[in-house]
């Protein structure tokens, strides 16, 4: 449980980014594109200050990953990244206004309750695979040696 700092800042800062894009988007409006316009409407989008921020915090945010998947188990940790989804609806709720009925919140329910299960199940690092696997060689070693 070492890595759940990491984990949840991973978790934290994909929701973030969803949210900027979302503000971006709403900043640019309706989107039309043409073949004239397609080129200077994908530059208008990546270029717009919020949408820029989202794509920046997501490289963060997948930095952050991939060093959690460097430390425990993917079964672990990408069952985690659900959890966006419920800051995600909750940050839409406050920063969009928008609707967070009965239906979604069993859904955030079902997502919170499915991953208190992932975490109760407990993960494994690769340092602590690494520590048990020479510890099981010295062990092995130990008891051919009798």
């Amino acid at each position: 449980m070492k890595y759940i700092v990491f984990i949840l800042f991973t978790v934290l800062t994909n929701a973030a980014a969803q949210v900027m894009l979302k503000q971006g988007m709403l900043s640019l409006g309706p989107l039309s594109f043409t073949a004239d316009t397609f080129i200077a409407r994908i530059f208008q989008v990546v270029f717009n200050p919020w949408v820029f921020a989202g794509l920046a915090t997501f490289v963060i945010s997948m930095v952050s990953h991939l060093y959690v998947l460097s430390k425990v188990e993917l079964s672990f940790a990408y069952p985690f990244l659900s959890l966006a989804y419920v800051a995600v609806a909750i940050f839409a709720y406050f920063v969009f206004h928008e609707d967070l009925n009965a239906w979604r919140i069993a859904g955030i329910g079902f997502i919170c309750v499915g991953t208190i299960l992932i975490a109760q199940s407990g993960m494994s690092s690769h340092e602590d695979q690494s520590s048990l696997e020479a510890a099981g060689a010295k062990t092995a070693k130990i008891g051919s040696a009798s």
